[in-house]
């Protein structure tokens, strides 16, 4: 029974090893080797037909959160259990048709390349897995306790799952193969070089303004290419934000009430039915408790260094006398009131040293052989060494610490405070001057500690205050708010006119997407997400919300539906290629003629040289990268002046002149090629197949509706 009980106490442990060690093999297998409408939906979405239910989803989604630990929004984890959905239902519908299934000694199999195999209840004399003894295991846990079979049961489906994934993306590696002649081609591009005669009709030598383009082109443009213009359903806002910050006068109140706090407080005892005076902040001999009862953070009784303050007032707080007040003054949006509490000219001390381990001391490793006594011998020789003039201490502890870090710190522990070091070490560094070198023992072994500098340490106390705004301020940034949302209301075209009107600052988003969370200038602000996305907000309309205490007005300024992009949106990127599609048409008719001078001389330019050119770095020195020059430079013949070339930069004409192409001598062996090229290719795969399957999939999803 006391077995039974162990097993039982290891189920949960044992299921999650298995889970996390059949993620790790799989994955690194794989990669090192390469809600607006009427109807709600009752699904998520769907892959190629297959449904996502949306119970199983929600779940998903709240369990994404947990494991957030609140650094993770609903709708964005929806979007990442949506992803992982797809992927998953892709690569399942890929493996139904391959007909891929996942025997029980295959699953065995995967168990024993996991650190289950490790595990002592599962291995036999020699150290080995042994299958019998993990299905022994399982069969007590099914008649035993049927709830962790259940959750091994799961595992078992996912093992299966990832096996056939696991066998899917094996087939796909059984197909990046490379050939000799692959191999052989990427020699002669690295190796082969070709040195070239040219002339470049440069594009900037025709101006812009000289090109017209008309949207009619643009729109052409992007009927070709569809593949790379297709967008999703966007919308532009503009909008208006209003702070619930404190007012000029709410800051002057507030340094009023802690200025108070300096001066006597005249209190009525009930018991001595007299006046007590209260001491100020600047004469109370109870320091913390006058704090605890004034401030909005608690007394805190360290000593800090200036650099901890992380203060503009750290200079002056630092050379308060003792007893002395400095404040009120604003910081982060707080009042605050320091007193200078105590001071320590030593409160602070940098130390280097050399940790000498022995075994059994805290800092010793299996591999530590060392005995008491030869540690201290050899920190006794050490400290000989580290106190010859001259000596570099650093370089010592580099050579002989058994600090983790050392080689590269040299020893040193920069400064620290009281209370941050064992006893003896602490001890013997604040009681000592600057450059004293010693011995000290501690139970992580011996230390040759050097004392290398000493700073100054102080105690403040401080009362924080924050300002908070009035109930006058908060009906008075309502007010204008109201005001504002009234009037752009009613003369919705005139938005930035009343806005501009009512002192405020209208700011933009554009290109906000329907499961969008975060708002640029807003953060997360998935409210006005979902309002924009409602079919019954039209362009022009505004509405008021609230968030974080902020007042938010915005408005619906342009809407763009899921298809082809508008030519005033894609006109950026568009119109500069077709200007030089233009440009390169008309220089190509300048870069006609019978020799290269003669058409350099034309076009009032010069003939050009480029040599050592390769494939595989096709750069062209002073002019830029140009693949299709160097390309058809191996393509021609000695002599031979090629076509007008639209290239990156320019319109080239080149001639393959005194030197032909050099090609490299042929070799037996392309191994190192056919490596990279198949290296190279299972990256690819690794990265693309999944968004392969996606791009070519019929995929729907409704996560708006349900977030």
């Amino acid at each position: 029974m006391a077995v039974l009980e162990k097993i039982r106490s290891k189920t949960v442990f044992l299921i999650a090893i298995i889970g996390l060690a059949l993620f790790a093999f799989i994955i690194s297998d794989f990669i090192g080797k390469g809600r607006f409408s009427n109807h709600q939906p009752t699904e998520i979405g769907t892959v190629n037909g297959e449904d996502v239910p949306s119970d199983a989803f929600r779940l998903q989604v709240e369990n994404a959160v947990h494991q957030a630990n609140g650094q993770a929004s609903s709708i964005e984890a929806a979007k990442y259990v949506w992803e992982q959905n797809v992927q998953q239902i892709l690569l399942n519908q890929q493996i139904e048709k391959l007909g891929l299934s996942v025997e029980k000694d295959q699953i065995i199999s995967i168990l024993a390349k996991t650190p289950l195999a490790q595990n002592p209840q599962f291995v036999n004399e020699y150290g080995v897995f042994d299958p019998s003894k993990f299905t022994a295991y399982l069969n007590t846990l099914k008649s035993n306790n049927p709830q962790a079979y259940a959750q091994w049961k799961m595992q078992e489906d996912a093992i299966i799952e990832g096996a056939k994934q696991q066998m899917y993306f094996s087939l796909i590696r059984a197909g990046l193969g490379v050939t000799n002649a692959e191999a052989e081609i990427a020699y002669h591009q690295e190796k082969d070089m070709a040195d070239i005669s040219y002339v470049a009709l440069q594009y900037s030598s025709i101006d812009d303004k000289n090109i017209n383009v008309s949207d009619s082109e643009i729109k052409d443009y992007i009927k070709k290419h569809e593949k790379q213009f297709k967008q999703e359903a966007y919308r532009n806002i503009q909008y208006i934000v209003v702070n619930e910050k404190p007012s000029a006068a709410d800051t002057q109140a507030e340094k009023e009430a802690i200025n108070k706090l300096l001066q006597p407080e005249i209190v009525f005892n009930n018991q001595t039915h007299a006046n007590d005076t209260i001491a100020g902040f600047a004469q109370t001999k109870n320091v913390k408790e006058f704090v605890d009862r004034h401030s909005d953070t608690p007394y805190d009784t360290l000593f800090v260094s200036k650099e901890d303050l992380r203060s503009a007032y750290a200079d002056t707080l630092f050379a308060l006398p003792v007893g002395k007040v400095f404040g009120p003054y604003e910081e982060d949006g707080n009042l605050k009131l320091s007193r200078m509490v105590a001071k320590d000219p030593n409160g602070a001390v940098k130390a280097s040293h050399i940790l000498i381990a022995y075994k059994g001391s805290q800092a010793a490793t299996p591999n530590t052989t060392r005995t008491k006594e030869e540690a201290k011998a050899k920190a006794e020789s050490l400290l000989a060494e580290a106190k010859v003039a001259g000596a570099d201490f650093a370089a010592l502890a580099s050579e002989n610490s058994d600090e983790p870090g050392a080689n590269y710190r040299g020893g040193d522990l920069g400064f620290f405070k009281r209370g941050a070091m064992v006893k003896p070490f602490e001890q013997f560094v604040f009681a000592n001057p600057v450059g004293t070198i010693g011995i000290v023992e501690t139970d992580f072994g011996y230390h040759v500690v050097k004392v290398t500098d000493k700073a100054p340490t102080v105690q403040l106390a401080t009362i924080t205050r924050k300002v908070e705004p009035s109930e006058a301020t908060l009906n008075e940034l309502f007010s204008k708010v109201s005001n504002f949302e009234m009037k752009a209301s009613q003369n919705p075209k005139d938005f930035s006119n009343i806005a501009k009107s009512s002192d405020l600052t209208v700011l933009r988003a554009d290109n906000l997407h329907k499961n969008d969370d975060q708002i640029i200038g807003l953060g997360a602000n998935r409210q006005i997400v979902q309002w924009l996305f409602n079919q019954e907000t039209k362009v022009g309309d505004l509405k008021k919300f609230t968030n974080g205490g902020n007042y938010i007005v915005a408005q619906l300024v342009k809407q763009g539906e899921e298809g082809l992009s508008d030519v005033q949106d894609v006109a950026p990127f568009v119109k500069p290629i077709l200007i030089r599609e233009k440009k390169a048409a008309i220089l190509k008719e300048k870069a006609k003629g019978n020799s290269l001078a003669a058409i350099a001389s034309a076009n009032k330019t010069e003939v050009k040289t480029a040599t050592g050119l390769t494939m595989n770095n096709p750069i062209l020195i002073g002019e830029g990268r140009e693949p299709k020059v160097i390309g058809a430079a191996f393509g021609l013949k000695q002599g031979a002046i090629s076509k007008p070339i639209d290239g990156e930069n320019a319109v080239y004409v080149i001639q393959v002149s005194s030197v032909s192409v050099s090609v490299a001598p042929a070799t037996n062996d392309y191994k190192t090629y056919a490596e990279t090229i198949e290296k190279l290719r299972t990256e690819r795969a690794g990265q693309g197949i999944l968004k392969s399957l996606e791009n070519s999939a019929t995929i729907k999803e409704n996560i708006s509706a349900f977030y």
